[in-house]
């Protein structure tokens, strides 16, 4: 009995190939895509950093509020009242003694 080696059918290799760069591309899509891992991995990163700058700015806003209600008409701190004239206006009761 003589072994014959026959080569494997061409559509069989084509099949193969075919099926074999489709899955390397939906791969390479899954990963590196739009709307892959790595954009997810990107947008998490972004959004986290948008959350702390979100808090510095809600702690900004509170701190802002709270120096507004002290300013108001129903309630006046006296104390902050002359800081800000000393800070904003540049003002000094006539007692004092600048230096700089």
């Amino acid at each position: 009995m003589a072994f014959s080696r026959r080569r494997p059918a061409f559509g069989v290799v084509i099949y193969f190939a075919v099926t074999l760069s489709l899955g390397l591309y939906f791969t390479f899509a899954a990963v590196q895509g739009d709307y892959g891992l790595f954009r997810r991995v990107e947008i998490e990163a972004e959004a986290r950093e948008l959350k702390a700058e979100r808090e510095r700015l809600m702690s900004e806003v509170a701190v802002l509020r709270n120096k507004t209600h002290r300013m108001s008409d129903t309630y006046l701190d006296l104390d902050l009242l002359d800081q800000q004239a000393r800070d904003v206006l540049g003002l000094i009761r006539a007692d004092e003694i600048v230096i700089r």
